[in-house]
């Protein structure tokens, strides 16, 4: 019987027992001498955390000039919720980070949270709607309110003239502070000492990336998410970190190498919630919710709880109509615990951060439940559905490819190359976006499917290519001793030589499914449920909840767990095909056989 060459099965045994030992370590470890993060950033502070206003602002921080906020709102009892354009009645779809806490992230119990959603249930309570949130990246979510993927978008964005070519907003809910964070002892003291040659990081197409770019014109560099640029600027990547002061305050911990120096206004005015340009039922709505909440006192408590620090002078939320709202003094909470903190935690080493960073044991532990109860089989479903798909999609390109018939080759040779030459999160966003509002009376709006529709388009460009290159390689006499035999063309294809080609790229195609399996993240662009999310979005969004790193590396691990055996699988099946299986029958008679002839 052919076998696994020794030396590869031990790799592969001793892999497997390395993933294995790390994942017990992890889930019995409660604590390893790595200090675990002392909140969970995905969780309401509390007034007991309230922070004073910032005092160092920098030079010319201004409000700007309102020229947006209404003078009243519609009465609550006169909004007809028929009447909103919703995408699907009586429910107001939200597109949504999972990323950004306090203002918008998703908590250990899987549900979409921070203070804009907790805001924004509350008014959908007050105008009788069911509210549903989906995850996105922030870069797809104001195409996918105008394209009427959803219905709101809530992400503390700020209503630059910019955004408002693309969508409306809201009556402002916050007004941003953003921070200057620089490493400790940087010579950067401000603002105004930014210049060109400094690495400066920010969020992609937020409005601190904006600031950099058209206010300070100096070209930033730019990350997916806060705690990428925050993890960046601790191991020097950076020289500085332009970010909202909600996501600077909580991402630098007690013994980190960093430090605000300099905040200021978000200069292009309030934060509100992004709604389809020309919905102005649908804003009104909002608006008169919103106005409810505050003269209620819901509104006071939210921010209370999730935001405790005092509004920018001359600056309330709602309508100019909307009471002002009472909130405790946090200026004098912030300052009473000031007065009573101990002392300073010490810096901590490279080493140190290094290992609190990536490899803090606790938070694995925490990690792998929520990655193989709801990553692992969403990206196995997306990863087999789309692997189903482009495999099928891809032979019949790899068919036409090599056909006698142009009409049929061309047209594949274009699908290729185009499939082949766009970026694939390009390719996501138009079939989710462009082709989604056309189908969603089939989906039902869920992007789910269609994602995996995209990655089967994707993949059958590359699996097409694959198969073309296994069956071209097929010798040709083996298609003319078909012919020889009497098989016609087609048959000869379907029964000789296809079968050989297939066999030949069986490596190259598990490759490609293992590519599968990991471009299944990019389907979160789409925004999908908390019930949806694949490993690496459970991974980051336990590391937004944590600001550690430590369960994107589980995630890792997780992938390593499906992929290196998948990859020796396919090895030892191809030796298998190769060499075939010795027969145990004949090598048990020939001893017999030479003795009977000895004896004779």
């Amino acid at each position: 019987m052919a076998r696994m060459p020794v030396s590869r099965s031990r790799a592969l045994f001793a892999v497997i027992s390395l993933v294995s030992l790390m994942f017990v370590a992890a889930c019995s470890s409660g604590g390893s001498g790595n200090s675990t993060p002392s909140r969970n950033l995905c969780s309401p502070p509390g007034v007991d955390f309230a922070s004073a206003a910032p005092k160092n602002l920098a030079a010319g921080a201004t409000a700007g000039i309102d020229q947006y906020t209404t003078a009243t709102t519609v009465p609550l009892d006169q909004i007809d919720t028929s009447a909103l354009g919703l995408v699907t009645p009586g429910v107001l779809s939200v597109g949504t980070l999972s990323d950004a806490p306090p203002s918008v992230c998703v908590n250990s119990q899987g549900g979409f949270t921070g203070i804009d959603n907790e805001l924004l249930k509350a008014i959908g309570a007050k105008l009788h709607l069911q509210v549903q949130f989906s995850g996105t990246e922030f870069s797809g979510l104001l195409a996918g309110v105008a394209n009427r993927r959803f219905d709101v978008g809530a992400a503390s964005i700020t209503a630059t003239d910019a955004r408002r070519k693309l969508v409306d907003f809201t009556n402002g809910y916050d007004f941003g502070y953003f921070s200057l964070v620089v490493p400790s002892g940087s010579a950067l003291h401000g603002f105004s000492d930014l210049r060109s040659g400094i690495r400066i990081g920010v969020v992609q197409g937020t409005v601190q990336d904006e600031y950099v770019v058209n206010t300070l014109h100096l070209d930033p560099v730019t990350f997916p998410d806060f705690n990428t640029a925050y993890a960046n600027l601790k191991t020097g990547q950076i020289d500085a970190w332009v970010a909202p002061s909600g996501q600077a305050a909580g991402a630098i911990r007690p013994g980190d190498p960093a430090a605000v120096v300099q905040n200021t206004f978000s200069l292009s005015n309030f934060v509100g919630y992004a709604v389809r340009q020309g919905n102005q039922p649908l804003t009104d709505a909002l608006n008169a919710g919103l106005d409810a909440v505050i003269a209620d006192g819901t509104y006071a408590k939210i921010y209370s709880q999730w935001e405790p620090r005092p509004f920018p002078p001359g600056w309330k939320p709602g309508s100019k109509a909307a009471p002002m709202p009472q909130v405790p003094d946090f200026d004098k909470i912030a300052a009473e615990h000031h007065s009573a903190h101990v002392k300073q935690a010490a810096p901590k080493s490279t080493l140190a951060q290094l290992r609190d960073t990536f490899f803090t044991w606790s938070l694995y532990g925490k990690a792998f439940p929520d990655l193989f109860k709801t990553g692992l089989p969403n990206t196995l479903i997306l990863a087999l559905v789309s692997g189903v798909l482009g495999t099928i999609l891809g032979l019949l390109l790899a068919v036409a490819g090599i056909s006698r018939t142009r009409w049929l080759r061309w047209p594949a040779r274009v699908y290729t190359d185009i499939f082949r030459g766009l970026p694939a999160v390009v390719t996501i966003l138009v079939i989710g976006l462009g082709i989604g509002p056309i189908v969603k009376s089939v989906t039902g709006n869920n992007p789910y499917w269609l994602g995996a529709v995209a990655l089967a388009l994707l993949a059958s460009a590359y699996i097409g290519e694959i198969f073309r290159s296994g069956i071209q390689s097929v010798e040709a006499g083996q298609m003319e001793a078909a012919r020889a035999l009497g098989f016609r063309y087609r048959q000869s294809m379907t029964l000789v030589v296809i079968p050989q080609g297939v066999r030949r790229v069986l490596p190259a195609l598990m490759n490609q499914f293992i590519v599968l399996i990991k471009d299944s993240s990019l389907i979160y662009f789409l925004g999908l449920l908390s019930t949806q999310r694949e490993l690496f979005a459970v991974g980051r969004d336990l590391n937004a909840q944590t600001g550690n790193l430590s369960p994107l590396v589980a995630a890792g691990l997780v992938y390593l767990l499906m992929t290196i055996p998948l990859t020796h699988l396919v090895n030892y099946i191809d030796h298998r095909l190769r060499t075939g299986r010795a027969d145990k029958a004949t090598e048990s008679i020939e001893p017999a056989a030479a003795t009977e002839g000895h004896e004779a």
